[in-house]
């Protein structure tokens, strides 16, 4: 939560550091360029010693333990993609349209399709009346109490952390972003069938070269792996005890930025493949702002570091975090509800 004085104003209800915040909206195109260099040759690098290992039957316990740096390598590529989609990583909206498609490819992403939800989340972050696209199902107390029994059941299902972190990713990568979703537009359309046919190309090259089998192998594992760990990572950016949630007429999009997105204070390391997406309060204040200048925005604006972060331990309670209870205004697990389930059928 922000102190009262971090909140000064200006004339018109902007706070009083929106100008300071805005000069690191520029893009960059040396730091882009750098950053698509150190982040995919080593991640290609790392493929390619995978590819080897099963080529020459290294045992396959060796090829999972090099799944774990390539999956953080995906990950920060993915970053580089969200930013695309954010037309931040470059001043060039050409250019961001070009490095997202071949990064969505790099990461099974479709770029019009995934840029489309993602915009929606954006607008509606934090919108108790707008859920449903772009975000991860959330109900309130006062809805699940009231909901038939097997709904309750399919959303303790999708809230578990098995399911959420193991069958999500997996669905998601592997095959709901491989449809075009119904409603969304020929663009939107057109780039999931883009990337299907390129994924289809590497695919085929590979069995054609290494063999079909050693490109699952090598593949499967990370682009699971990373997915999960990418879930998780948007998960606590917004699913955490003191987060915001409100109906549309009482929604303020700076509290929905400051409070419903979290500051997930990470080491330098897990900092550096997470592209400092953990600052999401900042990133949700000002999107354009690249991966690459979220940091310096932070050092720069005392308001922005008044945020409590949220470490890697207190993250973890996340995860028991079910509900959004609108009596007490936090995110509250199932247990929490004990008392008043009595009252209920169950």
């Amino acid at each position: 939560m922000f102190k009262d004085s971090s909140r000064g104003q200006r004339p018109g209800g902007r706070p009083d550091w929106s100008g300071a915040i805005a000069a690191f909206s520029s893009s960059d195109t040396r730091k882009a360029v750098w950053q698509l260099v150190n982040t995919i040759v080593p991640y290609l690098g790392v493929l390619a010693l995978m590819v080897v290992s099963v080529v020459r039957h290294w045992p396959y316990p060796v090829t999972l333990a090099l799944a774990l740096p390539a999956a953080a390598l995906s990950i920060r590529i993915f970053i580089f993609f969200h930013d695309c989609c954010h037309d931040s990583f470059f001043a060039s909206r050409r250019a961001n349209r070009l490095v997202g498609y071949l990064t969505g490819i790099l990461t099974f992403t479709p770029f019009e399709d995934w840029k489309r939800s993602h915009n929606i989340h954006h607008a509606t972050a934090g919108d108790l009346d707008h859920r449903g696209t772009g975000d991860i199902w959330t109900m309130t107390v006062d809805e699940y109490l009231a909901a038939p029994r097997r709904k309750r059941w399919g959303y303790r299902l999708v809230r578990s952390p098995f399911f959420l972190l193991l069958v999500v990713p997996a669905w998601l990568s592997l095959i709901a972003y491989r449809i075009p979703h119904r409603g969304a537009g020929l663009r939107a359309a057109a780039s999931v069938m883009i990337t299907n046919l390129a994924l289809i190309g590497v695919f085929t090259a590979a069995a054609l070269t290494v063999g079909w089998h050693v490109y699952l192998l090598v593949q499967l594992p990370v682009i699971v792996l990373s997915w999960s760990l990418g879930v998780w990572l948007f998960y606590v950016q917004h699913q955490y005890e003191n987060a915001y949630w409100r109906h549309s007429d009482q929604r303020d999009p700076l509290d929905a930025a400051l409070q419903g997105s979290s500051y997930y204070k990470l080491p330098a390391v897990l900092q550096w493949i997470t592209g400092n997406i953990g600052l999401h309060h900042i990133h949700h204040l000002r999107p354009r702002i690249p991966n690459y200048h979220l940091q310096a925005c932070l050092d720069a604006i005392p308001a922005l570091q008044e945020i409590r972060p949220l470490t890697l331990r207190r993250s973890l309670h996340s995860a028991a975090l079910k509900l959004w209870d609108e009596q007490s205004q936090k995110m509250v697990g199932f247990g929490a509800i004990r008392g008043r389930r009595r009252a209920q059928v169950w």
